[in-house]
Formats: structure tokens, C-alpha cells, sequence
């Protein structure tokens, strides 16, 4: 678990808490799932982390107004990267980040989306497939960038947020990526500007991306870096691959590409909800009772109404935890000139080119409404009772005994089942 993180004065985002948490079901039923199934690490460090997040197992803080006296406790973050409930402070920072790179041309919202075969392939390989995803979109997007008969020849740049997962928890696995209308020369001295509505054709792209990921992942089962457990185990005779990947390249592959509503701000906005979280948020749990998780979702196939599922809690953490990323695994990449090799060059030569000769690290703006930003944190230690005073540290609270630790779930009050 990484180092706790006071979630107070430094670094609060203050909004209406949720009734329940994914924390809630792993308190309630995690001991219990846990159990039942033989889980590897990875899943037993994020579930204890998410279940004792701002809880007494970790300390924290106690906070005085020095003005009116009122007092609060923080208690300390786990900063675990699936936690919902962390994460706000590093998402507003880079939300920042990203708007300051903004260039003051029209921008392209593509995404590449794999087929469903492929899940239970990639949820045994995930840090080699998912690196396949990346490897592929990006080859593809930069090969269309480079070729003059498609309007450009020069470099892209691009950002690309993985994304794992639907609207009900389910494996889907997707790129989302924010592309530039244009792109820069290959020596470097002019901007060359894409169509206003077109950047691409997706057909093209598709066919495009299904051979270079295809092409990838033979590699990779010729190299031996695949395994088959459980279902997938076929999958491990060369005969059963080669028909499998025969069945894949038959299938029509989907690449969506369409300029943004709104702006980049917008799809900023919108990346920003999953790029420092997983699966789903607190504030989409309806109710955690009676063996049952209630929560909403979007069904993109009846026009985005808003409804609702109930799972059983077991099924709930089962795929919750299908979201788990590999171990240091960068869910966030940056491509062409935004290259953190290339991009204090690169993307600066490109604001030359376009007239506007600001430097890279110039006030960020805010990605819902294009204007510059508070630093983050500039207003959390205002008292929110008085709105004059300032919060200041008064006591340590210390975490909870360590002997109660080797447990899980932490045994933490239970919550009230009524």
C-alpha cells in the first residue's frame, strides 16, 4: 500500500458524501468473498486498502478553526488507485496538466475498441495485452499521421486513457483518445492542419488496428509471454490459437472517431472521470443491504437513460476486481510530439507555429470552462463553518493498533444493517 495521505487541509475536495461505498460492501461481504474465492495479491491489497481508507486503521488528523474552534477529524487516504474515494487531488492535477498542453486547434475524440472474444484472453494476460492495446492504437494512429495521402504527413500527438470496463462493471476493453487537428511537419517547420470535421476514415482504421494488434499479439504467443489457465486453456495448442485468431481477423473491429462536443475542455472533462479511478464511483451505489448492491447505470443501447441494477454482493466484488490493473501499469500515455521524450520540444515549436508562444508549464486552464485555475488546495483550510478562520492541526490520531491488522476486512465499527 502506498504511503497514507492526509485527505484534509492539504488536499480535501469537498462534496456531498455518498450513502454507501464500494468500501461498505468490501466491510460487509469482503471477509466473506474472500473466503470463497482464492484471490491473488494484487486483489487482497486493494481490497484491504479500499476498506480502510479514511478510517481510524490508518490515522490521521485532528483540525481547529482559529477563529470559531470548530473541529473536524481527517483520517488518512490509502492513495490505492482503485479506491473511489481517492484520487481528487491527483485527477485536478492532472485535469491542469492537460489543459495547459492544449492547442488552440480542433481536436478528435477516437476510440479503439476490442472485441469481446478477446476477454478472457486479456484478463489472464493483462499486462501484455493491454500493452498490445496501447502498442497498436498508437502505431496505427501515428502510421495514418505520417502518410501525406491522408491529408497530414507529419507527427500526431495524442493522449490515450485506457479504459477496462461498462457502464454495469462488465469487461469491455477501449482507448480513448484525444487527437490534435493537425499535425507537425517531419522537419519540424510548419503545422500542417487536418479537416475541421475529418480526420480519418474509420473503416480504414479499423482494418489498420486489427492488424497491428493481431500481428502483436501472435508475436507475443510465439515468444512464449501468454498464459491459458481455466477457460483459456485451449488457447495453448498452436492449432486452437491459429483458429482463434483466424475467427478474429473475420470480425469487423471498431474504431469510433468524431471531433469532440463542446471543445477539448469537454472531453477532458469527461476522460477525467475515469482517469484516476476504476469501474464505477460512490455516488452511483444506490444501496448496500440484504446481501445486495443496488447502483445506476447508463444503457448506451436505449439512448443513455439512467437505470438501475442490483447484484449480488459477491457478484458485485467479483467484477469490480476484474478492473484490477497490473502492477505499475501506466493506464495514461502520451504519443507522437506529447511524448514525454519529445514534448517540451515538440509541443512548444507547435504553439510557434500556431501564433501563440506561451510556454508549456503557463497557468493551466480549467478544463470545464477554458479559464485559469486556483492552485489546487488554495481554499481548503478556510473554516467551512465560519468561512473566515483557518484550519489548522491541533492532534495527531493515531492508526489503529497494529495487532488488529493481520486480518481482513479490517475490523472496523460495522455499519448499521437496518
Amino acid at each position: 500500500m502506498p504511503a497514507a495521505q492526509v485527505h484534509g487541509a492539504a488536499g480535501r475536495v469537498r462534496q456531498a458524501k455518498p450513502r454507501w461505498e464500494v468500501a461498505d460492501v468490501l466491510r460487509l461481504h469482503g471477509e466473506v468473498y474472500r473466503r470463497a474465492h482464492p484471490l491473488p495479491p494484487l486483489h487482497l491489497k486493494i481490497m484491504r486498502a479500499i476498506a480502510a481508507c479514511r478510517t481510524p486503521a490508518l490515522g490521521g488528523h485532528k483540525e481547529r478553526c482559529d477563529m470559531c474552534g470548530t473541529e473536524h477529524e481527517f483520517y488518512h487516504s490509502c492513495c490505492n488507485r482503485h479506491c473511489p474515494k481517492c484520487q481528487s487531488l491527483a485527477k485536478a492535477k492532472w485535469l491542469q496538466a492537460r489543459s495547459a498542453e492544449l492547442l488552440p486547434v480542433g481536436y478528435f475524440h477516437v476510440v479503439f475498441t476490442l472485441p469481446h472474444d478477446l476477454n478472457a484472453l486479456i484478463l489472464c494476460n493483462k499486462a501484455v495485452a493491454l500493452r498490445i492495446l496501447f502498442d497498436a492504437a498508437a502505431q496505427t494512429l501515428l502510421q495514418f499521421g505520417r502518410n501525406p495521402a491522408n491529408g497530414l504527413g507529419g507527427k500526431l500527438g495524442f493522449l490515450a486513457v485506457l479504459h477496462t470496463w461498462d457502464q454495469r462493471l462488465l469487461d469491455h476493453f477501449h482507448l480513448h483518445c484525444l487527437v490534435p487537428a493537425g499535425a507537425l511537419s517531419q522537419d519540424g517547420r510548419r503545422w500542417i492542419p487536418a479537416q475541421d470535421a475529418f480526420l480519418f476514415p474509420v473503416k480504414a482504421l479499423a482494418k489498420v488496428f486489427r492488424g497491428k494488434f493481431m500481428a502483436l499479439l501472435k508475436a507475443a504467443y510465439a515468444e512464449g509471454r501468454l498464459i491459458f489457465p481455466g477457460r483459456t486453456a485451449e488457447l495453448g495448442s498452436p492449432r486452437a490459437f491459429a483458429a482463434f485468431t483466424g475467427r478474429l481477423y473475420e470480425k469487423d473491429w471498431v474504431v469510433y472517431c468524431k471531433p469532440p462536443f463542446g471543445g477539448p475542455w469537454k472531453v477532458l472533462d469527461y476522460l477525467g472521470r475515469y482517469t484516476h479511478r476504476v469501474a464505477i464511483s460512490n455516488h452511483r451505489i444506490l444501496d448496500v443491504r440484504g446481501g445486495n448492491v443496488k447502483f445506476s447505470y447508463r444503457d448506451r443501447a436505449d439512448g443513455d437513460k439512467v437505470k438501475t441494477m442490483t447484484l449480488k454482493a459477491e457478484e458485485f466484488i467479483r467484477r469490480f476486481l476484474l478492473h484490477a490493473l497490473p502492477p505499475s501499469f501506466m493506464r495514461i500515455r502520451h504519443f507522437g510530439f506529447l511524448a514525454n521524450r519529445c514534448k517540451g520540444h515538440d509541443l512548444q515549436r507547435c504553439r510557434e507555429l500556431l501564433g501563440v508562444p506561451v510556454e508549456i508549464n503557463a497557468a493551466p486552464r480549467s478544463a470545464s470552462e477554458g479559464r485559469p485555475c486556483a492552485p489546487a488546495g488554495e481554499d481548503f483550510k478556510r473554516c467551512p463553518i465560519c468561512k473566515v478562520g483557518t484550519m489548522r492541526v491541533v492532534a495527531e490520531l493515531p492508526r489503529m493498533p497494529i495487532e488488529l491488522w493481520p486480518h481482513f476486512p479490517f475490523p472496523l465499527p460495522r455499519l448499521d444493517s437496518s
